[in-house]
Order: C-alpha cells, then sequence, then structure tokens
C-alpha cells in the first residue's frame, strides 16, 4: 500500500511537470514577442525622429512593429527604403 501512494504521488508530479510544460512553451513564446514589439516601437519613434525633420516618416502599426521588433536594425532599414521608395 504504501509504495503505490509513493508511486501515484510521482506520476502525480511527472503530470504537472508535463502540463506546466505545455502552459509555459506558449507564454515564453509571447513574451519574446511581446518584447519585440517593444524594441521595434522604440526602434521606429527613434527612426521618426530623427528622419522626422527631412520629410520621412515611417508609420507605427502592428506590421512595421513586428518586423522592426523581429528583424531588429535590417527591419528598420527595410522599412525606411520601401517608405522611402514608394512615397518617393
Amino acid at each position: 500500500m504504501e509504495w503505490k501512494m509513493v508511486l501515484s504521488g510521482l506520476v502525480g508530479l511527472l503530470f504537472l511537470y508535463f502540463l506546466g510544460t505545455v502552459f509555459v512553451q506558449p507564454l515564453r513564446f509571447l513574451l519574446r514577442l511581446a518584447v519585440c514589439v517593444l524594441v521595434g516601437g522604440a526602434l521606429l519613434a527613434v527612426i521618426n525622429l530623427a528622419f522626422g525633420y527631412y520629410g520621412l516618416h515611417v508609420a507605427i502599426n502592428p506590421v512595421t512593429l513586428l518586423t522592426a521588433g523581429i528583424l531588429q536594425v535590417p527591419g528598420v532599414v527595410l522599412l525606411v527604403l520601401i517608405n522611402y521608395f514608394i512615397l518617393a
């Protein structure tokens, strides 16, 4: 009887471990995505402040935030070039 309780307790702990892993992985992904969006927003704000005097303004929307956030500096350069060539 004693070993059955120990074994059921270990199986319960293993189940909780797997259940926690299933829920933590998507939350970790969403947290990384949120950090990328915040960094992208900061980069776009800096670019808009720096190049606003020259008439170059990159719109801040979810697509540009994700592009600038995931690709970082190359993404911001890409957005500036696309904006310059499409609007110029």
